[in-house]
């Protein structure tokens, strides 16, 4: 059905919507590449949370470039909306461009969209075929597709030990022992988040700002202490330089509702960097959907043991899915067995 060379178009499109990550949610990563007489003549993405969307973008490339979208094919990751939110509808711009057939990878769940996207594109006479490079489109879009899904936040976990597995070194004052490549990709990580977790044990012991600072960030994510016991002082730097944050006192009634919380806020990935019994209480209920397990060759002479192992993150119903590097450290990467 697909040509090499369509899939070559739409693994384009794919390409670029990475330009936005980190800087479009709660919308999805969406490429958008125009086509005529086999050559690509415009190209956008979706930049920023209000900004045009990728469709609209590639109009406007193509015509800044004196070419006209009119008769192109167009090959857009995600199925083109139909209604209007921040922006008006992509439906209505690729009808206007004179699109003569549009190749869809993924169709959007949002309730607003749900197959509109196609059905008005048909009406109006343009051609579609949906379905190519899917399976890629939605590990680059899970996060979006996971909320419209479940309505809260995948949970991905970082969690940095010693060569014997401590997390903290009571013989020195606290602080990080990893080494500056592996802080930028924490760095990273937290820019592809939405928010950030910790437990009071965290505040009172390392009192972290839990801000991106090494990468640039059009945003920060919301800050959330899980401190059902409020034990954390206010006068913790995470409560006073300016970004939001929420903290879980008193009112705590369970990570699934907290979870829930997250999601009624649009909120789509949830960093979890908190001490071992945070992160336990999330591997205990089953909320976990990636592990990243972050070990260094430094060796604590007071150690602190996560208590986390290869068999606690198995029966969690997590399976080591890569190994990479961050710097001087070595990481594994578990995913929920369903979400591989």
């Amino acid at each position: 059905m697909w040509t090499k060379e369509d899939e070559a178009f739409m693994q384009r499109a794919l390409d670029i919507a990475e330009r936005g990550r980190g800087r479009v949610a709660p919308n999805p990563l969406v490429g958008c590449v125009l086509v005529k007489e086999g050559e690509i003549i415009a190209e956008g993405w979706h930049d920023h949370l209000g900004g045009l969307h990728a469709e609209q973008m590639a109009i406007h490339d193509a015509e800044s470039k004196g070419k006209s979208p009119n008769g192109s094919t167009v090959y857009v990751t995600l199925e083109p909306c139909n209604h209007y939110g921040r922006t008006p509808p992509c439906t209505q711009a690729l009808m206007w461009a004179g699109i003569k057939k549009a190749v869809i990878a993924h169709y959007d769940p949002n309730p607003t969209v749900r197959g509109q996207g196609v059905e008005v594109l048909r009406d109006a006479g343009i051609e579609v075929e949906t379905g190519l490079l899917e399976a890629e489109a939605a590990v680059q879009m899970r996060e979006f597709l996971y909320w419209c899904e479940h309505r809260r936040p995948i949970v991905t976990v970082k969690l940095a030990v010693d060569k014997n597995g401590s997390v903290d070194d009571r013989s020195q004052a606290a602080g990080r022992f990893t080494s500056e490549g592996c802080l930028d990709a924490v760095h990273q990580l937290r820019k592809e988040c939405d928010a950030i977790l910790v437990g009071a044990e965290t505040i009172e012991r390392d009192n972290p700002s839990l801000t991106v600072r090494r990468v640039e960030a059009e945003r920060q994510p919301l800050r959330v202490v899980l401190d059902p016991h409020e034990r954390t002082s206010t006068k913790a730097v995470v409560y006073t330089d300016g970004h939001e944050t929420i903290q879980i006192g008193a009112d705590y009634n369970g990570l699934l509702s907290l979870l829930n919380r997250l999601g009624d806020l649009e909120k789509q990935r949830l960093l979890v960097e908190g001490g071992p019994t945070t992160i336990h209480s999330f591997l205990s209920e089953g909320l976990v959907d990636e592990f990243y397990l972050v070990q260094s060759q430094v060796v604590h002479q007071q150690p602190v043991s996560s208590n986390i192992d290869r068999d606690v993150l198995t029966q969690a119903g997590l399976s080591l899915h890569r190994t990479e590097t961050w710097g001087e450290e070595s990481v594994q990467v578990w995913l929920r067995n369903t979400t591989q």
